[in-house]
Order: C-alpha cells, then structure tokens, then sequence
C-alpha cells in the first residue's frame, strides 16, 4: 500500500476519534489532553500526506502511462498467439476455438458486424519459428516468413498511414486558416484583426469492402498440418496487399473501390504539373522546389517519390562525358524513390511513351495520405459450393476506405517520357 494511502486512513481514524470525543457533555483534563495529542498528530499527518503525494507523483505518472499502453500490449500478446489453422479446422469440422484464439474471437464477435469467424489483421503476420516439421507433405510451397501487412508496400513508403478503426465513421479536422501575423503601422495602431480559426473535415466511411476468395483442398486440410497456417495467412496477406496498394493509388472511387490518389486528385485538391518531357533529375528537382515552396517539406530528404520502372530504364544510362546517370543523380538527393508496378498505371500513348510519377511528404507528423480499415478481416466458410470436391471455400472480408488530409502534401507529374 502506499505510504499516502496509509496516512490517509490514519487521517480518517484520527477525525473519528475526535468526533468522538467532542461529542462528550463534559470535558476532563484527560480527555483535553487527548483532545490536543490527537490535533497535533493529526496536524502532523496531514504534512506527512502532502509530502508523501509530491514523492509519489512521479510513480503515479508512470504507473499511469503503462495502464494507457496495456490494453494494447495485451492485446499485441494475444494476437501473437492466434492460431488460423485453428479457425480453418473449425470452419472444416466445427472444431472447438480454444486459448488465445477462442479469446480474441469472441472479444471480435462482441463488437458485431461478422457472419463468419474474425481474424485480426495481426495475425495475418507470420511469427519467427514456424516451420514445417521434415517429411511432413505439404501441397504448398511454405517461406519461413512473410513480411507484416502493408510492411512493404508502396503506400507505406511513400508515407500513408495504416489506420484500424473499430466501428463507425472516422474523421481528420484539418485546418484551414487561424493566426495571422502583422505589424503595427505607427506607434498608437493597430495590428491586423483576427482572423477565424477554421478547418475542414475529411471523413472516412465503411462503404468500400475488399473480399478474396480461395479455396483449401480436402488434401491440404489432411496433410499439411501446421503448413496450412502459413499457407492462408500467405495468400490472404498477399491478396489483400496488393489490392489495397493498388486501390490506394489507383481506387476509381466508383463499384466499390475506394477514391485513390490519382483519380481523386481534383477531389482531394492535389496539384497536377506536365512535365512533357523526357525523365531527368531536373524536371523531379523543380517539382521539389514547387514543394519546399509551398511550405509542404523542408528538406530533399523529406519527400519520397513514386516512378514506374520503366522510368528508371530510361534514366539509367551514363550522361554523355560523365560516370553517372540521370538516375543516380535522382537518388543521390531525394529522401526516397520508390518503384512500382501496382501503383501507377502502365506508360501509354506515344511516341514518346508517357507516364506519371508522385510526390509526397508528410508534415508535421500528418501523413500524405491515410487508409482506414474497420474491425479484423471477416472469414465467412462456405463448404457447399465445392462439396463434390470435398474443397472449402473461404471469403475474407475486410471493409477499408482512403482520404487525403491536404493535397499541398501531394503532387502529381504527368506526362513523364
């Protein structure tokens, strides 16, 4: 127990025993003398407290921060234990969850919304140390890890944030406009007049669900053992990556599919510029300055950019009377060039062939861009379809949208030869 916690009581005790007392008709020399031990130690208690609180603030503040990390840490824990085979034996044979997994699943359940078994998207990680035992048969062909969710796609590197959201809708008041500076004009003026602290909201909302399908054999449910973990969690991790990087990107914002980066672009107020030109580290150098410009980015080494490969072919030959190329001399200054396939549409048009690129930085700790995902992918069994094969079918659903908080942390190239 704490120390003010003890003088606290003792502070208690001590009031009920003068309250006592005070309520005698007659006072005796012993009772006055009780009278005055009790207030001098009650007087002495009370500074006793005051101290022992000021010693004990800072064990509190710590005690207060690992009670607000718990929950997470906790959870973390649990999902380090969740085991899918587990939820594919008994979507196959209505086996019982237990441990870890049962617990995570009916916390799941409890929030609604799923008409199959829930899988949180930590557990879509493969753990160190799950391998296949030897001689074991197993129709998949097994890596000993895979990467976390989104751990290497293009949205994270080029700065998106990946955020879960429980239930509901989710927004990011940005602001618009606030202080303004000025100068007093003479000696008795005034400076310039408020101006409204304002801002707008962009909202994220559950309209867009992602399903993938596949299908598990009768064979891989019998024989490969703990190998069927990995193979899910593979091919469900890889399905849903992809899509997802490419609809951050590329989404139409129409049958479905969140509103990406690209096609959203006047949407989301993102500058678009024509280069024309052929690829060169000076025309991605004046996009940077327009950046810098515009307050987006204090430094190269803030701003990642986005090209195809074929962009980098083109760049990667020696400049004429140098030992170096245009590409060398892009990545030697930027914080970071990312390419991608999955991201930026295929060069089109022509001749000269014709491409896009990206720019992004994050300000202020406020990210580019921001992908919101609701609750755990939802595993929804369905054996019948397949029933004369004796194969299973599983859908995971997950429901996802993206939002640009301010376009000036974005800009578009076109027209990149």
């Amino acid at each position: 127990m704490l120390t003010s916690k003890k003088l606290e009581l003792r502070r208690s005790e001590i009031r009920q025993n003068l309250a006592e007392l005070a309520g005698a008709e007659t006072l005796t020399d012993e009772t006055r003398s009780k009278i005055d031990d009790l207030d001098r130690e009650y007087q002495d208690t009370e500074r006793k407290y005051r101290a022992a609180l000021i010693s004990e603030d800072d064990e509190r503040r710590e005690a207060g921060a690992e009670l607000e990390t718990r929950s997470e840490r906790e959870w973390g824990e649990l999902a380090s234990r969740f085991e899918v085979r587990q939820v594919a034996l008994a979507l196959d044979e209505g086996r019982k969850l237990d441990g870890a997994t049962a617990e995570m699943v009916e916390e799941l359940r409890n929030a609604g919304g799923f008409q199959g078994i829930p899988v949180p998207l930590e557990a879509l990680e493969t753990r160190a140390g799950e391998t296949l035992a030897g001689g074991v048969p197993d129709p998949v062909r097994t890596m000993p890890t895979i990467e976390r969710l989104f751990a290497g796609s293009s949205a994270t590197q080029m700065g998106a944030r990946m955020i879960n959201v429980g239930v509901g809708e989710i927004e990011y008041p940005v602001a618009t406009g606030g202080a303004q500076p000025g100068w007093a004009g003479s000696e008795t003026g005034d400076v310039p007049g408020p101006q409204a602290y304002t801002t707008t909201d962009r909202p994220m909302k559950p309209d867009n669900t992602l399903g993938v399908q596949m299908k598990i054999t009768r064979k891989a449910l019998k024989q490969a053992g703990a190998g069927l973990e990995q193979a899910v969690r593979r091919d469900m991790s890889a399905a849903i990556q992809q899509e997802t990087d490419r609809a951050i990107f590329l989404g139409s914002g129409s049958g479905g599919e969140p509103l990406g980066i690209f096609p959203g672009a006047s949407t989301y107020g993102i500058t678009e510029t024509a280069i024309d030109a052929a690829a060169s580290y000076a025309a991605f150098r004046a996009a940077v300055v327009r950046f810098m410009t515009a307050n987006a980015a204090n430094s190269l080494s803030a701003i990642n950019l986005l090209l195809r490969p074929e962009v980098f072919d083109g760049m990667d030959e020696l400049i004429s009377g140098l030992a170096i190329s245009e590409w060398d001399r892009l990545v030697a200054k930027m914080g970071k060039v990312v390419l991608t396939t999955n991201g930026i549409t295929a060069p089109a048009g022509g001749p000269p062939v014709e491409s896009k690129a990206l720019l992004t930085t994050t300000t202020n700790g406020v990210a580019p861009v921001f992908c919101g995902m609701w609750g755990a992918v939802d595993l929804i069994r369905d054996p019948y379809s397949d029933a004369k094969s004796g194969q299973l079918r599983l859908t995971a659903l997950t429901t996802m949208d993206v939002t640009v908080a301010r376009g000036v942390q974005l800009e578009i190239l076109t027209g990149v030869q």
